[in-house]
């Protein structure tokens, strides 16, 4: 694989480990700025959904841009938005820098997706969008502990330095190593069609479900670990790191799936395999030693889903791909937020054992969206096929 598509890569671990640093410097901040945590944890909140309307609004705004020189100017918008945000004065200014972030990370999570796969060939597509998102993976792992260092060390602002000195240092890079890959369109990208295709839609209800299914365990996971298996302390941190490395291998096997099974296939298995892991769950929380293994499966699967969703996308409507792309990372984040909102209520009505079993639910709609989507698409022969009898009509 081009080792090109690593910087990109690098440039999405900085973009997320931005959008989740808040989770783990809330104190510092709420106290600063003498905010309530709940007021500084809308900081996330606003990324979040800043970054899911985003996504679409960047496809259009870049549109008439080649990708490589749009990709540069939304790594300078996202260095400069941690610099206000590090030298801002109160709250306000900073959930300001905030939103402003979450628009340049959208950017270029969007742009590094579309860059990855026109650097390879057409048969590493998957595996370079799956490179991609082990860098989102990774600042969950990585980014947000380093991240609460600093801190600890220099105080919050300096976090945001940091990001903003990394940024830079990656855009200098790919300023150099990035080849001018990417063409200008000559019109809007074409949401309409993508919206009117039956599989596509299928498929990007499957992000949703999916990762809706997925937050409503993991948002609550701490707690569940605590209250089901009796894992506190230092066993649920040990838990989230083995959830992490599972996670970032996640990314790069749901792009190999897609690569090596065909984007068809996976977005059939890997929903299956996702629902059997969650359903084993509820099943194997008599010890930690059968219990760990299955969270691992489930973290990996989890992760699979979006290298396999965006693989299906690009191939099954190419001529849709960047739009497809871009309402996929809004349809992510929207399942961020739908998930963790239907287990915050479930905690509050049911025990919290039934978590798995909620997301169980929401796992089997992404498999049956998956199985329209599959049915709904021609296999690559066919449209082949096709095309060549609309050739000898024509």
């Amino acid at each position: 694989m081009d080792r090109r598509v690593l910087l990109l890569a690098l440039a999405t671990f900085v973009a997320g480990t931005a959008e989740n640093i808040v989770i783990g410097i809330l104190p510092d901040i709420a106290g600063s700025l003498d905010v309530s945590l709940g007021l500084a944890g809308q900081l996330t909140t606003a990324f979040s959904i800043t970054f899911a309307l985003a996504a679409p609004a960047a496809l259009l705004l870049t549109a008439r841009f080649q990708h490589k020189a749009a990709f540069l100017a939304a790594l300078a918008a996202f260095a400069l938005c941690n610099l206000l945000a590090a030298a801002g004065p109160g709250y306000g200014a900073l959930f300001a820098a905030r939103v402003g972030m979450a628009a340049a990370s959208a950017t270029i999570a969007l742009l590094a997706t579309m860059l990855a796969t026109e650097l390879v060939d057409e048969s590493m597509k998957g595996r370079a969008i799956g490179v991609i998102f082990m860098g989102v993976s990774g600042s969950l792992v990585l980014g947000v502990p380093i991240g609460m260092l600093v801190c600890s060390l220099a105080g919050w602002r300096s976090v945001f330095l940091v990001l903003a000195a990394l940024a830079v240092i990656v855009l200098v890079v790919c300023r150099s190593k990035l080849p001018d890959v990417g063409a200008r369109r000559q019109g809007p990208p074409d949401y309409l069609a993508h919206l009117r295709s039956r599989p596509l839609i299928c498929a990007q209800l499957v992000s949703i479900l999916m990762i809706s299914g997925h937050f409503v365990l993991f948002a609550y996971l701490a707690p569940y670990l605590g209250a089901v298996l009796g894992i506190v302390g230092m066993g649920t941190v040990l838990a989230f790191i083995a959830f992490g490395i599972a996670g970032v291998s996640g990314g790069y096997l749901g792009g190999l799936a897609a690569d090596k099974l065909t984007p068809r296939r996976a977005i059939m298995l890997v929903p299956m395999g996702y629902l059997t892991a969650l359903m084993l769950i509820p099943l194997v929380t008599g010890t930690s030693l059968s219990f760990f293994p299955v969270m691992m499966a489930w973290a990996c699967l989890s992760w699979m889903i979006s290298p396999a969703v965006q693989s299906f996308l690009i191939a099954m409507g190419h001529d849709t791909a960047e739009a497809g792309v871009s309402l996929n990372l809004s349809a992510m984040h929207v399942g961020v937020g739908l998930g963790t909102a239907l287990g915050g209520v479930a905690v509050e009505r049911v025990p919290i054992a039934y978590l798995p079993g909620i997301g169980a639910a929401l796992a089997a709609m992404a498999l049956i969206a998956a199985a329209a989507a599959h049915r709904g698409t021609a296999r690559p022969a066919e449209v082949a096929a096709q095309r060549e009898a609309g050739d000898r009509l024509a």
